[in-house]
């Protein structure tokens, strides 16, 4: 069936013909939430950008929604924990508005040293008053950038080349990334105390709301202004309009705001204000650039390929595509094998990790075998996204090792079930993948193909039984394993098989005398 894609806020045309390649595309602009209900369940992935609200009842109403894309950064107006129980892939295009969100920045921070807005509209009244809008110059003072991500660093850059001083305060990135573009880390109280300029940078998280707030703005100096490109919600916007008013602060410029639009806000009572419609990102380059962006990972989704920016599941770059491939397709091999061998219920699920690839991040190589083992028993549709939450919310604990070593990269799944336990190895080599070990039993067969897998005393005579019956049956053997602990103790066999083996005959081999248990299993 051909994907259906449902546009529910303006994109530009190069975004269009892109989901067009991918899908039917329908674009309806201007939905409520009621009309969105309405329409949502005929659909496979929706594109908006900030002025569509995706809610929980929006989510909810979704039976064929495979992925949300965000045409730029925010993803604020789509409630993504509700996607990511109902496995549903959020994604967003963080890097086509970039430059634009900075250079907005800069030009918000001019406006307001140079008091232009005021200027023109002065200009535009008949009034030719210069000393009114004496301004001030930005070469040397301090700016402060309160998050030194994508964004951040662009407008670190470019005060930079104005001859500003600029600190930043970010908890996460380290100090040698910030000193790539000579900015220097601070705690965010002397950021505060420090600039003449502060810039906020930061997405809307429960960290982050109401980041700044009355206690904030009074460790600003008086002469500071404060600057406003990322999300409303980082920002007390009544403590900021009493520390206007009150002269604690110069000034400001607001291109987001808690409610948008700013109706009845008392900032718009102010002239020492500068605001915006939410513009940062509004270019004509960044338009198209966001457009493509979102649209080509909405067409990744869809076409079954892995989306580069997904904000609820792990995500590979595709120029590691190459590298994970075999992993992933290994560790699914061993999730599979065991929910075709297993019994009881699963307990807890843990994932090894030996060699090279411990070095990495394995979160999407347990993310699919998550999805492999938890959608065998759940009745919830589980994938990749939502396998953690359904794992949750059926008690079952997740752990993950890494134990960096030589020789082949390994990985081992082992599952604790009700009164048992069960470890899976596999490893990846020169010559592909390999499954290496069923518990104590070691192997060496690549895990592809029709599989009879027994439990059984080591005693002669007992393999012979199982050739024959399977003969008598007309079912061939391509090939045969045997592992076990000691001598005449306990054996696993594995004999690849050309034929299904139907439960019956399956019933038949498990009567054998000295067979334990007697599994078919299809990889």
């Amino acid at each position: 069936m051909t994907p259906r894609i449902l546009v529910a806020d303006p994109l530009a045309e190069d975004g269009i013909k892109r989901l067009k390649q991918v899908g039917l595309v329908d674009v309806k602009l201007k939905l409520s939430e009621d009309e969105l209900v309405q329409d949502i369940g005929e659909y496979d992935a929706l594109v908006v950008r900030s002025e569509t609200k995706v809610t929980a009842r929006v989510i909810e109403a979704a039976k064929r929604l495979k992925v949300i894309g965000r045409a730029g950064v925010g993803i604020d107006n789509i409630d993504v924990a509700t996607a990511t129980k109902k496995g549903i892939m959020v994604v967003n295009a963080p890097s086509g508005n970039i430059i634009a969100a900075a250079e907005h920045t800069i030009a918000l921070m001019l406006a307001l040293a140079r008091r232009i807005p005021q200027a023109d509209l002065s200009v535009r009244r008949g009034e030719w008053t210069r000393s009114k809008f004496q301004g001030s110059e930005i070469r040397d003072k301090t700016l402060g950038i309160i998050g030194l991500g994508n964004i951040g660093v662009e407008v670190a850059k470019r005060a930079k080349g104005l001859d500003m001083k600029v600190i930043a305060y970010d908890p996460i990135i380290p100090q040698d990334r910030a000193e790539q573009y000579g900015v220097k880390l601070v705690d965010l109280n002397e950021l505060l105390s420090l600039s003449d300029f502060v810039t906020l940078h930061v997405p809307l998280t429960d960290s982050t709301r109401n980041l700044i707030g009355r206690a904030e703005l009074n460790l600003m100096k008086p002469s500071a202004v404060l600057i406003n490109c990322a999300r409303g919600g980082v920002l007390d916007e009544q403590a900021l309009y009493e520390a206007l008013k009150d002269g604690k602060i110069a000034g400001a410029a607001l291109d987001v705001f808690a409610s948008e639009p700013p109706i009845n806000s008392p900032l718009l009572e102010l002239d020492n204000v500068v605001l915006t419609p939410h513009i940062g990102g509004s270019t004509k380059e960044a338009q198209i650039s966001v457009a493509y962006e979102v649209a080509d990972e909405i067409a990744a989704v869809l076409s079954g390929g892995f989306a580069r920016h997904v904000i609820n599941a792990p995500s590979i770059p595709p120029e590691d595509l190459p590298i994970y491939g075999p992993y992933i397709e290994l560790t699914k091999k061993l999730a599979k094998l065991f929910t075709q061998l297993r019994r009881q219920r699963v307990k807890q699920i843990q994932l090894t990790y030996k060699g090279a690839i411990s070095e990495r991040d394995t979160a999407p190589i347990t993310a699919a075998a998550l999805e492999e083992i938890i959608s065998s028993f759940s009745e919830e549709k589980v994938n990749h996204i939502n396998a953690r939450y359904v794992a949750a919310k059926h008690g079952i604990t997740i752990a993950e090792r890494r134990i960096p070593s030589t020789g082949n990269d390994t990985v081992i799944i082992e599952v604790k079930e009700d009164g048992h336990a069960m470890t899976i190895e596999g490893s990846v080599t020169e010559n592909g993948i390999r499954l290496t070990a069923i518990d104590s039993f070691r192997f060496d067969l690549v895990p592809s193909g029709r599989f009879l897998i027994s439990r059984h005393l080591d005693r002669p005579g007992i393999i012979g039984k199982v050739g024959t019956l399977l003969g008598a049956n007309n079912i061939n053997i391509a090939s045969m394993q045997v592992g076990r602990d000691v001598p005449r103790g306990r054996a696993m066999m594995i004999l690849s098989v050309d034929e299904e083996v139907p439960p019956e005959i399956l019933n038949e081999l498990s009567q054998i005398e000295g067979i334990g248990n007697m599994s078919f299993v299809e990889l």
